[in-house]
């Protein structure tokens, strides 16, 4: 008999008299009521055994973690809570199941402990919602830029390009590492290597983006990215997956409206199709911030968050005035911050970022205009030749979500760039050409999709939000 979804037997209009459905055992109690859970749903679905008639060793055989077979009749349920329950007339176990082993017991895990579980912490409701999730969103990334007109580029994973030009990336070589080939003066001879040059993993997709943008009008891309930044922060990743959208013939105006418009949408589709997890998210957060003292506390619930951003244009900011606002606030003159901005031409941190935010403005802001120093060779250099038309979108509670730029298109301006920089023009040839042949003003972003996950779950570790963490000496499953 072919098994049926849980969430479709809880969605059920009618009952039904022979069910079959498969899942895992999140509890077993009086040694007669199963919480049946398949990953369909954050809903688990009661199972009632008949105790009388099921041998007293299949019965100790049903413990927490179990993958059971279930078939009976879907019923109205006599219990609170649930429309329907399943009156159990076979039961199988599939597969083995060691009670006294299994880490994921129901009861309260620390996420530190959890994520030293990964393979199996996502059979507890919280990463089960944040997985369910991170599944919707991805696919409304990929309807959004479908519905647009976009097309779809696959860039290299392997590069010899360093698009941020931070120097922070991963080496990718064939070469042994005894014995390494030496160049005259000691260095790694590359020549002999795979590729015949030196290559890494790529931080980013967008030079490689650019060029299909400059043939394709509107592209995107949407894969993983790696960075070697010995960073062990709640907010670092050494993999992590990126979305990069570049649109030829569009401005810095342009590229602050595709972004909202594009985040605005994400999330409402989210709203619309994970209710039940969020809602179930936003318990979970705010039993968490019980335990917080007052002044760390949210000020918003996290569904309140959400629409925040729904129901709120960005604010749109130049960085000149965001200095002004930060240099005069109270927490900065009475030394509260962190990082005190006595200056312009300051790198802004997250808590300059999220005071704009929550504080100041009280909406999400766009910074547009950024000093020239601060931010990438690509960059598109103002009139004044101190500035760049950079953006960087902020949320609520995590600061920096989006950050991009109308590109540099003009070929002698680029070049200037690159030498004060010191940037090998001959590796970076392919991408000069762009500007020789047929350039024309185009802008993009990028926006990390694991803080768009952390910001739509509530979470407040990134490693919380992605299958398995890559983190500073960790690689573990």
């Amino acid at each position: 008999m072919k098994h049926t979804k849980v969430k479709d037997l809880l969605n059920s209009t009618t009952t039904l008299h022979e069910v079959n459905a498969k899942g895992w055992v999140r509890t077993f109690r009086n040694n007669q009521f199963i919480a049946l859970n398949d990953g369909s749903t954050i809903n688990n679905i009661q199972c009632v055994v008949d105790f009388e008639n099921t041998p007293e060793e299949t019965l100790k055989r049903i413990t927490t973690g179990a993958a059971v077979s279930v078939t009976g009749s879907l019923v109205e349920s006599k219990g609170a809570g649930q429309k329907y329950e399943i009156q159990v007339s076979k039961l199988e176990i599939l597969g083995d199941s060691d009670a006294e082993k299994f880490p994921m017991q129901p009861k309260k895990h620390s996420l530190e402990f959890l994520r030293e579980n990964a393979h199996l912490r996502v059979r507890t409701n919280a990463f089960g919602a944040i997985m369910r999730v991170r599944s919707v969103l991805s696919f409304a990334v990929h309807q959004y830029f479908q519905e647009k007109g976009f097309v779809y580029v696959n860039t290299p994973i392997i590069t010899g390009s360093d698009a941020e030009g931070a120097g922070e990336m991963f080496k990718v070589t064939a070469l042994p590492f005894d014995n390494t080939p030496r160049t005259e003066d000691g260095k790694v001879d590359y020549k002999k290597d795979f590729f015949g040059k030196e290559t890494n993993l790529t931080v980013s997709g967008q030079l490689e983006g650019e060029t299909f943008a400059m043939a394709l009008g509107q592209i995107y891309t949407f894969g993983p990215t790696f960075r070697a930044e010995n960073s062990n922060t709640s907010r670092h990743l050494a993999e992590f997956w990126m979305i990069e959208p570049e649109v030829a013939f569009n401005d810095l105006d342009d590229n602050m409206d595709l972004a909202e418009d594009f985040i605005q949408y994400v999330i409402k589709y989210v709203l619309d199709k994970c209710p039940e997890d969020l809602k179930f998210l936003e318990g979970r957060l705010l039993e968490e911030e019980k335990s917080k003292p007052q002044a760390e506390r949210s000020e918003m619930a996290l569904l309140e968050k959400l629409n925040f951003v729904l129901e709120n244009n960005f604010k749109r900011v130049s960085y000149t005035e965001a200095i002004e606002i930060l240099r005069n606030c109270t927490p900065n003159k009475k030394k509260k911050f962190s990082y005190i901005i006595d200056e312009w031409g300051a790198d802004l941190q997250s808590e300059h970022e999220r005071y704009l935010v929550e504080k100041h403005f009280k909406c999400p802001v766009i910074l547009f205009d950024y000093p020239a120093n601060i931010k990438a060779f690509y960059m598109r250099l103002n009139e004044d030749g101190k500035t760049v038309r950079a953006m960087d979108i902020l949320f609520p509670g995590i600061g920096e979500i989006v950050g991009g730029s109308e590109r540099e298109e003009r070929y002698d301006v680029l070049i200037k760039k690159m030498k004060a920089l010191e940037i090998d023009e001959e590796e970076l040839s392919w991408y000069l050409d762009t500007r020789r042949f047929g350039s024309a003003t185009h802008a993009g972003f990028g926006l990390g999709f694991e803080r768009l996950v952390l910001f739509v779950t509530g979470m407040t570790n990134i490693r919380d939000v992605i299958p398995f963490p890559r983190t500073p000496g960790n690689a573990e499953f």
